[in-house]
């Protein structure tokens, strides 16, 4: 009996040491996802960003709506008004994506999490996924509440089909879960804040904003392989796009997978 509780304590020297994985927990890929779960939702960043995308939501749509109640747009489906405000409430995502690994780099605790999970694919990976379905839940409470919002804003000026607003509201989960995932690629490529943060705002805000604001056929369709240029054709409807719903999600997929592929590339071949 004493032969057999060495044996198992040379081959696993942390059994029984606290907050240390024993032989009952989860390991691989789903250890790693329950990992980053738990590391997510316990500091108060996250559920400061969500609830400041809710905010942004409520104020956006209420603002789009009323201002095309007040101009007397033609009537359009009141799902737009929670589709549009992605272009700002798609921030909230990005913050909180980014400090999922970026904050691991600055308090140099990625060395802990590489230590735990060796595979630095599952490392990435796990990451994403956490943060993608976080942010697709997210997306489709800010669809549903922003289309609550913009209705009573519109004040009559808009159609409702619950077909549409549940597509729509689908839709912009899906969007932001890709956001999430091109952050997270994003942060791992810079490991800093400020480079994050200032790829993807140039990425999904500034670039854009020229491209329609110099104007032309050429930049407007330049605009339209980017990631929120395309994001835009396949959230909102009734709205002339040079392309379908399903090249739009595709266009926003590859941007996605890219960045995670230079992020795996960088995590690859640079010391932590």
């Amino acid at each position: 009996m004493t032969t057999t509780t060495t044996s198992a304590r040379r081959t696993d020297p942390f059994q029984g040491v606290r907050g240390t994985p024993g032989r009952g927990a989860p390991g691989g890929f789903a250890g790693a996802i329950a990992c980053e779960w738990t590391k997510l939702w316990s500091v108060r960043a996250s559920y400061l960003c969500v609830l400041a995308g809710l905010a942004i939501t409520a104020v956006f749509t209420f603002y789009y709506a009323s201002i095309a109640r007040i101009n007397a747009h033609p009537m359009e489906s009141v799902g737009n008004a929670a589709a549009s405000s992605a272009v700002v409430t798609q921030f909230a995502v990005v913050v909180l994506a980014m400090v999922t690994v970026t904050s691991e780099y600055s308090t140099g605790s990625v060395r802990a999490s590489l230590l735990w999970v060796p595979r630095r694919h599952r490392v990435q990976a796990a990451k994403a996924l956490v943060v993608a379905v976080a942010s697709f839940i997210a997306g489709i409470v800010y669809a549903v509440v922003g289309t609550a919002v913009a209705w009573g804003a519109f004040d009559g000026r808009a159609s409702f089909e619950a077909g549409t607003a549940l597509r729509q509201a689908l839709s912009v989960g899906l969007y932001l879960a890709f956001v999430a995932v091109l952050t997270v690629g994003t942060a791992f490529v810079t490991r800093h804040p400020a480079g994050a943060l200032s790829i993807l705002v140039t990425l999904l805000w500034a670039l854009p904003t020229v491209l329609l604001g110099v104007g032309g056929p050429e930049l407007a369709a330049v605009n339209d392989y980017l990631p929120h240029g395309a994001g835009d054709h396949f959230l909102r409807v009734g709205i002339e796009a040079p392309y379908g719903p399903a090249t739009a999600i595709l266009v926003v997929m590859a941007w996605a997978a890219a960045a995670h592929l230079a992020g795996l590339y960088v995590l690859r071949r640079r010391d932590a």
